[in-house]
């Protein structure tokens, strides 16, 4: 469990103002389930996701994502892996494989989602992406309802990753703008080469 508490240049939150905040919103709670569904629904609710804001800027470090207050799946899933060590709750990094057809017509993309490791329930998936219309993701453990309903050729990757993957990073480091994001997100088919 130890390597999914483990803080990293993205996941930094020792950063002052994550620190702060991960602090603020475990006050009050009385276990890991409710610490873990506060700082879901802060970055679920308090980030917005920059495919829907057509954000001009894209982050990737815990502390980039909660200084502007926009990401990716993939930096909200950061942010919120970066909350919830801070407190000492195990997170995961996991992906889906989707279809993007809301940026590109026939595309396919990774999607970033956590999975939470709690007392009660054991590893828990969430996907703090931000919901809208047709996208209802909410905390209820132990059941998972996450964004997306997996349609034909999307499938979820069954690895819980300690630090989000290379390919992702990759994507977020290099492609700065929400246009050149849509034309740039990371596949599964990355992964095979």
């Amino acid at each position: 469990m130890q390597e999914y508490l483990k803080e990293s240049e993205l996941v930094d939150f020792s950063n002052k103002r994550v620190l702060a905040l991960a602090t603020s919103l475990a006050r009050g709670c009385d276990d890991d389930t409710q610490i873990a569904e506060r700082c879901f629904m802060y970055v679920r609710d308090q980030i917005t996701h920059s495919g829907d804001i057509q954000a001009s800027i894209t982050t990737y470090k815990a502390s980039d994502v909660l200084k502007h207050g926009t990401g990716w799946c993939y930096a909200k899933a950061i942010l919120l892996a970066a909350l919830l060590r801070a407190n000492s709750i195990p997170t995961a990094f996991c992906y889906q494989r989707l279809s993007c057809s809301e940026y590109i017509e026939e595309t396919y993309c990774l999607h970033g989602l956590n999975a939470i490791y709690l007392k009660k329930h054991g590893w828990y998936r969430v996907d703090a992406r931000g919901n809208k219309e047709g996208v209802d993701a909410q905390f209820s453990p132990p059941v998972e309802r996450l964004a997306f309903t997996l349609q034909d050729n999307e499938f979820d990757l069954a690895k819980r990753y300690t630090e989000p993957l290379l390919e992702v990073v990759r994507a977020l480091k290099k492609y700065g703008s929400y246009e050149e994001m849509v034309e740039n997100f990371p596949d599964f088919s990355e992964l095979l080469h």
